[in-house]
């Protein structure tokens, strides 16, 4: 087993190095984009970089500027990579703050899993349910 597939104890290592490895997303065909994510634990912040490029998804450890980003407390991030919190939820309480484009964090929010009897959102994109 090498180093990159060994499993590891560490929920969300688990669940970004998972997100960097899936097929490309149709959800998110028209997305482009890079979100930082700052989860803070203690007086640690763990940086996360995920970028949408039409479907494909990449993530690194960088802590770097994207169109949005978005910074929550590790235990909230434990319990979205769970499906046990919803992502807008907490933005809503005020227990993750955003910035920046807000389009983008709406896509960010399929990353996570949502709870099991949930309903995944519609594809992001212009919708026609207004037109006449």
């Amino acid at each position: 087993m090498t180093p990159d597939s060994s499993p590891t104890s560490d929920p969300v290592e688990e669940f970004f190095r998972e997100l960097g490895h899936r097929e490309p997303d149709p959800a998110w065909a028209d997305v482009r984009g890079a979100v930082g994510i700052e989860m803070v634990d203690g007086n640690r912040t763990e940086h996360w970089l995920v970028t949408i490029d039409k479907g494909r998804v990449a993530v690194s450890r960088a802590k770097g500027d994207g169109g949005c980003s978005i910074r929550f407390d590790r235990a909230l991030g434990e319990q979205l990579i769970r499906g046990e919190a919803n992502a807008m939820a907490a933005v809503l309480r005020g227990s993750a703050v955003p910035m920046g484009d807000l389009e983008l964090l709406l896509a960010l929010q399929r990353i996570f899993p949502g709870p099991p009897d949930q309903q995944r959102p519609a594809p992001i994109g212009r919708s026609n349910r207004w037109e006449a």
